[in-house]
């Protein structure tokens, strides 16, 4: 096994970790958020608004979590910094 599969094999097992873990933790963030928020509007209708904008902020950023996951995945796969070294070093 040369160099060049050992790291397509690492990015590929990494991008997959890395999204993954990354999105399991944001999807169980939101559904507990939306649960929370809908318990809350129940209790107090008249807040509606306020809790609903609140909510939708909060998830916004729960979300930005899993988006910065997919990117450093599709970095990791697309543009790895270790495939242009290895390809200069073997003269290629």
């Amino acid at each position: 096994m040369d160099s060049l599969t050992l790291i397509a094999i690492c990015s590929i097992i990494t991008a997959g970790l890395t999204i993954g873990i990354g999105v399991l933790g944001p999807s169980l963030a939101e559904g507990k958020a939306v649960a929370s928020a809908l318990n809350a509007l129940a209790q107090q209708p008249d807040a509606s608004p306020t809790i609903t904008r609140t909510l939708f902020v909060g998830l916004a950023m729960i979300e930005s979590t899993a988006i910065y996951c997919f990117v450093v995945s599709m970095i990791v796969l697309f543009s790895n910094p270790f495939w242009n070294y290895i390809i200069a070093q073997n003269g290629g």
